[in-house]
């Protein structure tokens, strides 16, 4: 369970909160869900999304649930310092899409005693590390962890499993291209991948290129 900070004046410092885990796994609902406690305390909240999340809308901040918050879409992590200047929270939601510099940004921010809210994903389609995700969580004050419910075994999902045959890094999908999967069940899909596309040749084509070889 998060507990916020308890604001010390004094200290003239904000810092990072970092959300992440696999797609469905509340990420984004947890996000809205702190920036709108503060907008109730008339905080200054201002939000930011990468400018190519256009899932469900241009502008809003939307979850799975269809909570939602108004953004600012930004093509940049550099734009977010300029727009957040004036800010009490700062919110980031799909942090894994941008650049690299929004790490330094999330850092400026929190120097300059702003609080920073950020979610993505922390793992890509194939189980890496993703973008500057790891980065931000090195240097958050705070880690939240949130999982999935696995759709094939039940237990708590932490793999993001493409079901489509896409291998873009980047690809933007909901459940007709994504689910949440356990290790276990994450293991097995992507063991049955490799089975797959493993190419079985003739045997008489194998036999007849090596005796060309021979020869």
């Amino acid at each position: 369970m998060f507990l916020e900070n308890t604001v010390n004046h004094k200290e003239q410092f904000g810092w990072i909160e970092v959300i992440c885990g696999s797609m469905f796994s509340g990420k984004t609902e947890e996000l809205i869900r702190r920036l709108k406690r503060a907008q109730f305390a008339r905080q200054k909240v201002e939000i930011f999304k990468p400018a190519v999340d256009i899932r469900y809308d241009d502008e809003m901040v939307v979850s799975h649930d269809a909570n939602e918050i108004r953004s600012t879409p930004v093509p940049a992590a550099a734009n977010i310092r300029i727009l957040a200047d004036t800010c009490d929270v700062v919110g980031i939601d799909e942090a894994q899409f941008f650049d690299d510099e929004i790490v330094a940004v999330c850092n400026d921010l929190a120097n300059q005693g702003i609080r920073v809210i950020v979610a993505g994903l922390d793992m890509d389609f194939k189980g890496n590390p993703f973008g500057p995700m790891p980065a931000l969580m090195a240097t958050a004050e705070y880690v939240t962890k949130v999982h999935a419910v696995c759709t094939r075994t039940g237990n708590l999902a932490q793999f993001s499993y493409r079901k489509s045959t896409k291998d873009d890094l980047v690809l933007l999908g909901e459940t007709d291209e994504y689910e949440p999967l356990s290790r276990a069940a994450y293991y097995k899909a992507m063991l049955k991948e490799r089975v797959k596309n493993i190419e079985v040749k003739d045997q008489k084509e194998v036999s007849k290129k090596s005796k060309e070889t021979d020869e």
